[in-house]
């Protein structure tokens, strides 16, 4: 069992959960402690919890196309309430030249659709 706690969130207006909670369940699987704050929550709302839960890895399932905006706005809360030290991932729906911006922006990884599971598994898992 791992002690790797992750804080799965669906920033913004999007409103379609369902990778969210596919992904959430995986990691729950594999003895991964899942937070999942819900839909339509603000960059705020978001970098609280993460701190408030005291996780190892925030998790952000975008599917609205804010992506690059909604990135930019938790990276810089983490950095202001001083927990920058909390990696931060994205998945969704995310066009491939976006990439390397969430990437500059503080983004470590990014799974689009297709990835499979046991990938982000084993990625998680190497975080801590």
């Amino acid at each position: 069992m791992s002690n790797l706690k992750i804080l799965i969130a669906k920033p913004g207006l999007d409103g379609h959960d369902r990778g969210a909670k596919v992904m959430a369940s995986a990691f729950r699987d594999a003895g991964i402690k899942v937070i999942y704050t819900g839909l339509r929550q603000t960059p705020e709302e978001i970098v609280t919890a993460a701190i408030q839960e005291d996780v190892d890895v925030i998790g952000l399932s975008i599917l609205s196309g804010a992506h690059i905006t909604l990135c930019k706005d938790i990276i810089a809360l983490l950095k202001k309430e001083g927990a920058s030290d909390i990696p931060v991932i994205s998945g969704g729906i995310i066009p491939d030249e976006d990439i390397e911006e969430l990437k500059k922006i503080g983004i470590i990884k990014v799974f689009g659709p297709g990835t499979f599971m046991k990938d982000a598994v084993s990625y998680i898992k190497t975080l801590k």
